[in-house]
């Protein structure tokens, strides 16, 4: 049963991160180790990802992702 997706509050794999243009909000490893989450949306193309506000490549290498929830 694949309900994963439709729980937008739990961090999932990127292994499975959609390639839909979709607004995604994904955790980065800081060089201390630390596990963080950016302050911005992101999108994944193909093997790539893309910052979604300005749509420039960005080099990163993602640990999990879910669904972007607008902030206050």
């Amino acid at each position: 049963m694949t309900h994963i997706h439709s729980l937008s509050a739990e961090w999932l794999s990127v292994s499975i991160a959609p390639t839909d243009d979709e607004d995604l909000e994904v955790c980065v490893m800081d060089f201390d180790g630390m596990v963080l989450a950016l302050a911005y949306p992101c999108h994944k193309k193909g093997a790539e990802w893309v910052d979604a506000s300005n749509k420039k490549h960005i080099d990163i290498q993602p640990t999990h992702w879910r669904k972007w929830a607008e902030r206050h």
